[in-house]
């Protein structure tokens, strides 16, 4: 089942949201045609919404048979759909794309169709137009996850109710009904590269670290296209512990900050022996009490209070939310203690970023396993966090020979064909004490459907030490 075929209702009026997307972006009823470029989730979302506003609109995917085009067919059978490649003529008559986040702009169809005056308006755009509660904003390259499902279980505990999507789970433009007070969107670069007017009432750069490489041209691309999450005039929720985002801050701007390593706004201090989540002068829960392994993730929980107190949320009620809050599955997720070793699965630190972060919540070394597609990464960045945090490391996948090159034996390093090798080689290596820590600095798609098969891989792998 396809969640953009429910009925949903628009939080502003169609009339509205129509005058609103003629004044942004010269979208018409009459005279504008919409191409939308890739039949995903988020294309699937957009046809929705362009149905049930009246434009004239089709569908292009370069696949000869998208995964969803059978159930797509079957909810709108009159819709044009060109697959198998992109027609040119479908580009030529188009006045307007919305193109798939997993799609790259400079795609030569896309181009092409840019210069002969077709406008880029992303689904984020139409949902920005559609709506009249706030929306909090976030982005980074690791953590994003976690904070925008906190900040959702936060809303949930004071009663609001709240859209939760984006690049996480649903796709924006399903959130959409009258009865939301707020939603709360986690975006990518990919989303953020091809919008324009987006004016949340919070938003946040958690960090930036090189990431997509492969997609944007270098690390200073790839932060400029983060930064567009600030467009506008709401409240800026500033990482100070993260240079590149400490310089994003404006003049003029209202300004929350956190760090884990100095004062900030929202920050951490010791008391009597005992490390509080603070707030200015205000200790707000003991950090034990936060049920999530890492101090990578005080730093979520930090952000997270941040958000919420811009947009009014209850202190007390947000950090009830955080003591029960049990993480994501595939995100420093506690799989199993075996014979005394604790095996943990971090499949979802699909970069260098995350994989130095989860490392950096050690304070023992531990047993790494990594690997996978670098994404153009620059894996030498690797090293001082694995020299600090690492007693060996089994690498798998497309680029391990890249990590181990990298990483020049500074540390005892294993291979592995795949999975069920690596979790064998690391129980032969792991002594009671242990934690290895699955944790690959890379994306999955050499290997796996993607990073969900393979943190499901790497658990059954480990609860199979036990037969």
């Amino acid at each position: 089942m396809i969640s953009g075929w429910r009925c949903i209702d628009m939080s502003l009026d169609n009339v509205a949201i129509i005058k609103s997307l003629k004044k942004n972006f010269a979208l018409e009823l009459q005279n504008s045609k919409v191409l939308v470029v890739g039949l995903g989730n988020t294309g699937i979302s957009v046809a929705h919404y362009l149905q049930k506003l009246g434009f004239n609109f089709a569908i292009t995917d370069s696949r000869d048979k998208p995964p969803l085009i059978d159930e797509f067919f079957q909810a709108m059978p009159d819709t044009p759909v060109f697959t198998g490649g992109f027609d040119e003529a479908a580009f030529k008559v188009a006045t307007h794309l919305v193109v798939s986040p997993g799609l790259p702009l400079t795609e030569k169809s896309i181009v092409k169709a840019v210069a002969n005056g077709a406008k880029i308006v992303s689904d984020i755009d139409l949902f920005a137009c559609s709506v009249n509660v706030p929306i909090v904003a976030i982005t980074g390259s690791n953590g994003k996850s976690t904070v925008t499902t906190m900040l959702g279980e936060m809303a949930k505990g004071a009663g609001k109710k709240a859209g939760l999507g984006g690049n996480l789970g649903t796709p924006a433009l399903d959130l959409l009904e009258p009865a939301a007070e707020l939603h709360v969107l986690e975006l990518s670069s990919f989303q953020l590269e091809r919008t324009s007017v987006l004016n949340a009432a919070a938003a946040t750069v958690l960090n930036v670290s090189a990431d997509h490489l492969d997609r944007h041209a270098n690390l200073e691309e790839y932060a400029r296209e983060k930064r567009r999450v600030f467009s506008g005039d709401g409240v800026m929720v500033i990482n100070a512990d993260d240079p590149i985002v400490d310089a994003m801050r404006e003049s003029g701007r209202r300004i929350i900050t956190f760090s884990i390593k100095k004062k900030a706004d929202f920050f951490i201090a010791r008391k009597a022996g005992v490390e509080y989540l603070m707030h200015k002068k205000q200790c707000l829960m003991p950090l034990a009490e936060l049920p999530l392994e890492g101090r990578h993730n005080a730093a979520n929980a930090l952000a997270a209070l941040a958000l919420g107190m811009s947009i009014g949320l209850d202190a007390q009620v947000m950090c009830d939310a955080l003591k029960t809050f049990k993480g994501l599955d595939h995100r420093m997720q506690r799989v199993a203690e075996i014979r005394g070793v604790t095996w943990v699965n971090d499949s979802k630190a699909t970069n260098i970023g995350a994989c130095v972060a989860a490392l950096q919540g050690y304070t023992r070394k531990v047993i790494l396993i990594a690997g996978g597609d670098a994404k153009g990464a620059d894996m030498n960045e690797l090293i001082p966090a694995i020299k600090e945090k690492a007693k060996s490391v089994v690498l798998m996948g497309k680029d391990a020979g890249l990590i181990k090159q990298a990483l020049n034996n500074c540390v005892p390093v294993f291979s592995a064909e795949n999975m069920a090798q690596a979790v064998q080689i690391s129980a032969g290596l792991a002594a009671a004490g242990d934690s290895v820590l699955l944790s690959p600095a890379c994306a999955s798609l050499d290997q796996y459907k993607n990073y969900q098969d393979r943190g499901d891989q790497f658990a059954n792998a480990v609860l199979g030490l036990l037969a």
